[in-house]
């Protein structure tokens, strides 16, 4: 199990580390209203999943 936390641990980082990414250059091409939005999205996605990686670590 231990591994298996291990490897979902490093999706976790993957997917909040692609997300900033992906935000950063859709900054670039969207409507300042439209790039905030998503903003707050990946604020929250980033949120959910910094939760998920705590339960895996108890």
């Amino acid at each position: 199990m231990s591994n298996e936390k291990n490897e979902i641990e490093k999706l976790i980082d993957t997917m909040i580390s692609s997300g900033d990414e992906l935000v950063q250059k859709l900054k670039t091409v969207l409507p300042d209203s439209l790039s905030e939005s998503m903003m707050l999205f990946h604020e929250s996605n980033v949120a959910n999943l910094t939760k998920i990686k705590e339960f895996l670590n108890k």
